[in-house]
């Protein structure tokens, strides 16, 4: 018996290593996509206000798009292609030395990805803060550190991307999809 195709791939890993990027390809070689929830939080008024003082908060705020995004995608015929996924929250929590609520973790139990769980790892070559992406290398690190553990602590396979090219990286992720 043949396994069902996969339904989410995610793609996740340090800041700045190029998810977005690769999402924008991917995007425009047809994959339905799920841009990420934390920018648009961020970019909101009063998003880079929640972060800094509220970053229990902004992981509920994260959280619960997360699983309106999911929603959102639930009668996608195909694969859903999202930029970053629920057990994100978890590392954010980690790396910020918060505890992982009840809530946010049973949700991280039962809304489940089906598909692959592609990491682009730290890459300082690529690395660039901006208005959004506030943490210096070292916290980058430390964020991909975090969240690539917490995948791997809700039970999913995690395959890193390589650090190439964003063509180099839409094939890997073509083939990654094929499986």
């Amino acid at each position: 018996m043949a396994l069902p195709a996969p339904r989410h791939a995610v793609l996740t890993g340090a800041p700045g290593a190029g998810k977005t990027t690769l999402l924008e390809a991917a995007a425009a070689a047809g994959y339905p996509t799920s841009p990420e929830v934390a920018r648009r939080i961020l970019q909101q008024p009063g998003g880079m206000e929640l972060r800094q003082t509220d970053p229990l908060g902004f992981a509920e705020a994260m959280a619960e798009a997360h699983i309106r995004e999911f929603e959102r995608n639930a009668d996608e015929p195909g694969l859903v292609l999202f930029d970053r996924g629920l057990p994100d929250v978890v590392g954010f929590l980690d790396v910020s030395g918060l505890p992982v609520s009840p809530a946010i973790d049973q949700v991280c139990r039962t809304i489940r990805y089906s598909g692959p769980i592609l990491r682009a790892p730290a890459w300082a070559e690529i690395y660039v803060q901006d208005p959004e992406r506030i943490q210096d290398w070292q916290q980058a690190v430390a964020s991909d550190d975090a969240v690539t553990a917490a995948w791997k602590r809700y039970g999913y396979t995690v395959t890193d991307l390589p650090l190439a090219g964003v063509e180099e990286r839409l094939r890997f992720l073509r083939r990654s999809i094929q499986l």
